[in-house]
């Protein structure tokens, strides 16, 4: 019986995908996010037939293996768009580097001017960067490893939705600048979008998510050592 609920599952998670893809870019409309509207309707979906999360876990952790290979292959596009580097290296790391450090700080001010207490200011600094990262600093900082994770999936979904509709409006369309600010900011969901609009910007994003975890694994705790104590 597991096994025909796991294979159900991978079926309706790879199917409403592919539909919140076709709608994504037959709308191109920032509400029908895919990584959003595919969530929502597969949380939908196991409601009606009554499936517990725990009955969908098998085919998450199948699905999750896959995210090995999937991470890895970010390097073909990357290794396509390999001039960019060489063009414009020095600007993407110090680019970068100043975008983790601005989304830092003014994580630390608002939350310091919001009086929250020090396991949360800790556990929202690295929101960021990947879950990994995340994970590791908030820990090593004295902070909540699953509120950390709350705040990454949060940040994530709401960069994804929102990020490249504001690059838009703000007349930023060059596909380097666009693919690096949602890698900075969004990292793995945000790289997601930048992949659906080019290898360009997706290679790019996937540079920026990693920079940036690197950026916030070193200089998180210095940051919460000056200001947080």
């Amino acid at each position: 019986m597991q096994s025909v609920v796991t294979v159900f599952s991978i079926l309706i998670t790879v199917g409403v995908y592919l539909l919140s893809r076709y709608l994504y870019f037959k709308y191109n409309n920032p509400l029908i996010n895919v990584v959003l509207l595919s969530a929502s309707v597969i949380i939908a979906i196991l409601v009606i037939c009554k499936l517990p999360y725990a009955a969908y876990v098998p085919a998450k952790d199948i699905m999750t293996f896959l995210l090995g290979p999937a991470t890895v292959a970010l390097a073909v596009p990357l290794y396509r768009n390999r001039h960019l580097l060489k063009q414009y290296g020095p600007a993407i790391v110090i680019g970068v580097g100043m975008g983790t450090i601005v989304s830092m700080l003014t994580v630390l001010f608002i939350t310091q001017a919001g009086g929250l207490p020090r396991e949360i200011i800790v556990s929202i600094i690295p929101k960021s960067s990947t879950i990994p990262f995340a994970v590791e600093v908030a820990q090593l900082a004295g902070g909540n490893p699953a509120l950390a994770v709350a705040f990454v999936v949060a940040t994530g979904t709401f960069g994804s939705v929102v990020g490249l509709t504001l690059l838009t409006w703000f007349k930023i369309h060059d596909p380097v600048a666009r693919g690096l600010a949602m890698g900075t900011v969004s990292h793995g969901q945000g790289t997601a979008m930048a992949l659906l609009e080019g290898e360009q910007p997706g290679s790019m994003a996937g540079v920026a998510m990693a920079l940036a975890g690197v950026f916030t694994a070193v200089l998180a705790p210095i940051l919460v050592t000056i200001f947080v104590g």
